[in-house]
């Protein structure tokens, strides 16, 4: 999984309250074993029109925001299924960070497992940041996960909290994998001491 540790790049505001997994990547999509290629069809129904031409007044349609690594979302952002194709579709698309006020509690932990950082931040600063950013013409933002902190294009910096343990497996890039063989040697002496009981 790819560390997270520091990203500077354009921000997408998306100010819709309660976006479910369904809008971030309709059902159909869903026999995809794999992400590769499901940024494609993020947010199809409000990226494009029936007839498959791109809506140019949606945000990730906007000459900058097709860049955007980070997305100042609405409260509730992704609930609904438990599908990890949403998850898949929005960093496949190149989406590193997402703030919003609240998430989902299945989609934050597919987002932790693919190394996308959620940002937890009240209604009425995620709404001062979405204006800011519209402000600046989406002028690259920065968000350091090290530091704790989010620096505008004007200079100013926000800090942000993240529970300890997740903010340690994004700066190890650790998976579900990554983060069993971190405890190795405790297996090991639990194996060893199972198998001397049974001999005993």
């Amino acid at each position: 999984m790819q560390k997270f540790t520091r990203v500077r790049a354009p921000a997408a505001p998306l100010p819709l309250a309660n976006v479910d997994t369904d809008m971030i990547i309709p059902a159909r999509y869903m026999k995809a074993l794999t992400k590769d290629g499901l940024g494609r069809h993020l947010f199809q129904e409000l990226r494009y029109a029936e007839d498959g031409r791109e809506r140019p007044d949606f945000i990730l349609n906007h000459p900058i925001c097709r860049a955007a690594q980070i997305l100042i979302a609405d409260r509730n952002f992704a609930c609904g299924s438990s599908r990890e194709h949403a998850a898949w579709a929005l960093t496949d698309f190149g989406i590193r960070c997402i703030i919003a006020p609240s998430f989902g509690d299945i989609f934050a932990g597919n987002a932790r497992k693919n190394g996308l950082l959620l940002i937890r931040l009240p209604d009425a600063i995620c709404e001062g940041l979405r204006r800011d950013v519209e402000r600046s013409q989406y002028a690259p933002i920065e968000v350091d996960l090290e530091m704790q902190t989010i620096r505008l294009a004007s200079g100013e910096t926000l800090a942000f909290a993240i529970d300890p343990d997740d903010r340690r497996v994004l700066l190890e890039g650790l998976d579900d994998i990554g983060r069993t063989l971190r405890h190795n040697d405790a297996i090991a002496r639990f194996e060893e001491g199972g198998r001397g009981s049974d001999s005993a």
